[in-house]
Formats: C-alpha cells, structure tokens, sequence
C-alpha cells in the first residue's frame, strides 16, 4: 500500500471514528441489553407466574375480566401461558377517555381464575424502552436518521479499519495477539487494531442485518422488493427502527394488509340483524387448538375483525425461522390458512435469518453469548480509539492525520461511490461533507487548520 492510499484511509478512518465510536458504545451497550429480551420480559412478569391453578376459568372469561377492567376498551390479542400457572396476557387497546389519548395499549395479565393481577403500559417496558433507544435514540424518526448514518459510518469505519490492519509481511504478533510489552503505545495501538479484526467479521453482520430496519434504507429495500415482485405476504420486520406492534396484524391470503383485530368488551354481536355473523367459535376453542400446535412461545391469538372472518393464531418469537401463523374459520373452527418462515419469499427467510441472528435468538444461548462478546469488543475498540486520539491529539488541533501531498488515488474513487450507492444516508452525508470542504473552510482556515485541513493559500 502506498503513502498516498495509506494517509487517506487513514484520515477517513479517523473521522468516520469521531462521530461513530460514540455511538458505537451506545448502540453496543443497548444492543447486549436487548439480546436477553425473552429473560428480561420474564424477569418482568415474574410476579405473574407459577400462580395456582385450581379453579381456572376459560380464556373467554379471562379476556371479559380484563375488558371490564378498562370499560371500552378492544381486544387485540391473547397471549397464552407459556406455563400452566401463568398468567394470561390480554393485550388492549384503551378507549379515549381511559388512555388519556386514544389508540393506547395495555397489556394486562389475569390469573388463571380470572382475577386482574398486573397491567403494563407496553411502550414502556423494559425491552421495548431499550429498543426504542438502539433504534431510534429516544428521538423518533431523526433519531432512526442519525442510527443509520452511524452504521452507515461504521461499515466505512471497519473496512478501512481492515485496510490499515493489514500484515503486509509482518508477523503475527500486533496483527493476531497484542503485543503487551513493548510499552504504552504500542499496546494500545495493538489493543484497538487485533480487537478490531477479531470482531470486524461479527460487526459487519450486524451492521448489515440492522439495515432493512433502518428509515431510508428499509424503505428503499421495501420498495425494491415490491418492484421486482419479491413480496410474498406481508412484511414481519419494521422500517424506522420502531419497536414491533404487539398486537397480530396478518396479511390475508392475497398479500394484503390486514384489519385490525378487535373485539368490543362484552359481546362481539354489534347488532342483532348481524347475528348470522356471529362467531361461533370461542376464543376457548381456538386456544385449544392453538395449544395442539405446540408453537413456539410467545402465542398471540386475535379475534376477528369486523367481517367475522377468521381467528389467526401467531407464533411471535423471535427466532423467526420459527414462526407460524394459522388462521381459523370463525363460524365453523376449519384451518383456513397456515404460513410458516419457509412459505416466505427467500428475500424474507434470508432478512429473517439476519434478524434472529441480530436479536440473539437464532440459537438461543450461544448466539447471545456471541452477541455480547460482539458488543464487548466494539466498546474496547472505542475505549482504545479515544486513548489513541487522546495520546496523539495536539493542544491546537482536532489531532486528524495530515493530508498527503499528491491526494488519494483516483480508482478509490469508484469505490466510494459504489458504497455510497448502496448507502443512501452515507452518499448524502458525503454530499455534505464535500460542500463543507469546498465552500465552507476556504472560509474559515481556523476551522481548516484545527480539522487537519491545509488551509488555503
């Protein structure tokens, strides 16, 4: 590698890792939080489980003393035990007047005979508080922008970081294993450089199966696949960084969107000339059958919606490979549908497969495990970028790697642009960095002289 090639990976490494690393620690630390969501949202109903199960009641039952807790309010779905003695979730939608604003949810737990035992605000519990911060840094959709320029910044982050890593005929020592005793500076350097290559692999997967629940690149993917005719139902991952609906929302058998599964508290007979609408089917039959299918745990049911037409029954874990969902006749109980992870379009299956990966449930345990080992290393490798700045920064200046005299190399260019393209929020920021550089710090050498820019003559 020459020095030209070599001083310009180097300068966009450096500031690439001014705006990223503090993410980085952020994004880290939340996302080793939300890998234990199954453990945690346990922790959390823990007052609710192993109660006695003498005297239980049906699932109907259960859902009225939730719905007459909180008068107007809609069924969404029931969420069935995952033991015997635990409590039933019943997850609402409140009335107005009861959520101080309408359209807000509640999951409320009842016992097995019936009694209300516990209600949680779904927004905020303690996975979904923290996905909303991985995903969205409490700021909503700026905050969904500024977590995917981050990961957008952090994949230039670890190639160029692989670049400058590179052994180039030395040994394994400081490429490996660090070299601890040959002083300060040294093992520091090694400590953020062999860091970084043993998790650069670990972090570009995660980079990279992050994106299709990013805002502008999600949306982008969504919209190509609808172009090129890879949709196949309705997508089972969010845009934006948001926190997944807990209520089930099923497309229907020609791949539209769904209606809203609710029930009104009381009856589900809106009218008497409706009758012949009616289900037949009780929530207690379609439980029953829900419960034959042994689907993997957390099992939503929801109602049907206005037109009576179906119960779907949802397997909502998040190890996606597994999920299933069956939808039944509402007057007759006959198996009207059933889709599972490999009924969807290879598209999905290979975004699903990177999604369980990323929440730490493709395989249970170990993936977790690798999961914090991942988080732990980039927040080394921030901790060690910042001793490097700091070792390095003069008391005059930002401390960037000086500009080579004769430029980086033009077939770099091609390349850049090549990423660029495949990461819209990068291009734009590219767009900016480049009319700052241009037409802002010819005006401003101060400015140009701390960032590490020759100022002009």
């Amino acid at each position: 590698m020459g020095p030209s090639l070599y001083r310009t990976l180097w300068r966009w490494h450096f500031y690439a890792g001014v705006f990223v690393l503090p993410m980085i620690v952020i994004l880290s630390l939340t996302g080793a939080v939300f890998l234990f969501k199954p453990q945690i949202d346990r922790w959390e109903e823990r007052a609710w489980r192993g109660l006695p199960v003498a005297g239980a009641v049906t699932p109907d039952t259960q859902v009225a003393a939730a719905l007459a807790s909180y008068p107007g309010a809609q069924l969404s779905s029931y969420r069935l035990p995952e033991a015997a003695g635990d409590a039933a979730l019943v997850h609402l939608r409140l009335a107005g007047r009861a959520a101080g604003e309408a359209g807000a949810m509640r999951d409320v737990f009842v016992s097995p005979q019936g009694r209300v035992v516990g209600v949680l605000d779904p927004e905020a519990r303690i996975a979904s508080t923290v996905q909303t911060i991985h995903g969205q840094l409490l700021l909503g959709r700026r905050g969904s922008w500024l977590v995917e320029l981050a990961a957008s910044w952090a994949i230039v982050l670890v190639v160029t970081g692989l670049a400058l890593w590179w052994p180039r005929g030395r040994g394994p020592a400081g490429v490996v294993w660090p070299r601890l005793g040959r002083g300060a500076r040294t093992a520091w350097r090694d400590l953020h450089a062999v860091t970084g290559f043993w998790v650069s692999g670990l972090a570009l997967v995660l980079l990279l199966t992050g994106l299709p629940w990013a805002d502008a690149w999600g949306s982008a993917f969504k919209a190509v696949r609808a172009e090129m005719g890879w949709v196949k139902g309705a997508q089972d991952w969010t845009v934006g960084g948001r926190a997944p609906p807990p209520q089930v929302a099923q497309a229907d058998e020609d791949g539209h969107a769904g209606h809203d599964h609710v029930m009104m508290a009381g009856t589900m007979m809106m009218h008497d000339h409706h009758a012949m609408m009616m289900p037949r089917v009780t929530l207690a039959d379609v439980v029953a059958k829900a419960r034959r299918e042994h689907l993997a745990f957390p099992v939503l049911v929801a109602p049907p919606g206005a037109d009576a037409a179906a119960w779907t029954v949802k397997s909502d874990t998040q190890n996606r490979p597994l999920r299933m969902t069956i939808r039944y006749d509402a007057r007759t109980g006959r198996e009207l549908s059933r889709k599972g992870f490999a009924d969807g379009h290879p598209i999905d299956r290979v975004v699903g497969y990177g999604v369980a990966w990323h929440e730490g449930q493709l395989f249970g345990a170990v993936n977790q495990a690798i999961g914090v080992l991942t988080a732990v290393m980039l927040v080394m490798m921030a901790v060690t970028g910042f001793v490097l700045w700091r070792r390095r920064k003069p008391a005059d200046g930002l401390g960037a790697p000086p500009r080579h005299r004769e430029g980086p190399p033009r077939w770099l260019v091609p390349l850049v642009l090549m990423l660029a393209a495949f990461l819209p929020l990068l291009a734009a920021s590219l767009v900016v960095v480049v009319v700052f550089d241009r037409l802002v710090l010819p005006l401003m050498p101060g400015l140009a002289r701390w960032l590490g820019v020759a100022a002009p003559a």
